[in-house]
C-alpha cells in the first residue's frame, strides 16, 4: 500500500464525502474478492477509509489497484402499447432497463413469475392514453420519487417490505393522460400463484 505517499495537491486537501468513502470501501472489498489484497490488509485499509476526512487520505488506499471498467449498458427493452396493447407476463427475462409507452391500448408488466436476480431495475414509464401497469411480487420494493404523475396520476399500491436479494425498481417517466399503476398481485392473481407457484 502506498499510504506513505501523501497527496499535497489542493485537490487532496478537499474534504471527503460519505459517498466517496463508501466508493473506496466498495473498491477495496472488490479487490480482496479478486485476490489483489489480503484480508488483513483489507481490514487495515478499510479502517483508514472509514475514518478518512480528506481526499489525500483516501487516494493512497486504491492507488495500487486498477480502475474499474464500467459495464457496457445494453439498450433498454422498449414496450409500446400502440393500438393493440403489449404485456409481459409469465416467465420472461427481465433486463436492467425498460422503457414503456402506454399508447392507445396500454402496457402491462407482471413480474410475479420472473426469476430476476438484478439488484435494481430501471423502468421509464409513460402512461399516455391507456396507461402502464406494473405488478410486482410482495417481496420487491419500488422507488417512485423520480416519477411525474402528470394528468393521469401515479397509483403506488406497493409496500416497502423489500426482502434481501430482491430487486428494487426505480420508476421514472410521466403518468400522461391515463397514469401509471404499480401494485402487488390482486386476490385473483394471488389465487393463480397459489395454485401454480412460480418455479
Amino acid at each position: 500500500m502506498t499510504a506513505d505517499l501523501p497527496d499535497h495537491s489542493p485537490q487532496g486537501n478537499l474534504r471527503a464525502s460519505h459517498a466517496e468513502r463508501d466508493a473506496v470501501v466498495d473498491r477495496l472489498r472488490e479487490a480482496a474478492a479478486e485476490g489483489r489484497i489480503e484480508l488483513d490488509e483489507l481490514e487495515a485499509r478499510l479502517e483508514v477509509a472509514l475514518t478518512a476526512k480528506t481526499h489525500a487520505e483516501l487516494a493512497p488506499l486504491t492507488a495500487d489497484l486498477p480502475p474499474l471498467v464500467p459495464p457496457v449498458q445494453s439498450p433498454p427493452l422498449v414496450l409500446k402499447g400502440g393500438m393493440h396493447g403489449v404485456s409481459r407476463i409469465g416467465r420472461w427475462s427481465v433486463p436492467s432497463r425498460i422503457t414503456a409507452y402506454g399508447g392507445m391500448a396500454g402496457v402491462k408488466m407482471d413480474f410475479t413469475r420472473t426469476q430476476c436476480r438484478l439488484a435494481e431495475i430501471e423502468i421509464e414509464a409513460h402512461g399516455q392514453m391507456a396507461g402502464v401497469t406494473l405488478v410486482v411480487p410482495e417481496s420487491w420494493a419500488v422507488d417512485t420519487t423520480g416519477m411525474d404523475p402528470g394528468a393521469g396520476g401515479l397509483s403506488d399500491k406497493t409496500t416497502p417490505d423489500r426482502l434481501a436479494g430482491t430487486p428494487l425498481i426505480r420508476l421514472t417517466g410521466t403518468g400522461g393522460a391515463a397514469g401509471v399503476v404499480v401494485r402487488h398481485p390482486n386476490r385473483w392473481e394471488r389465487r393463480k400463484l397459489e395454485r401454480n407457484p412460480p418455479q
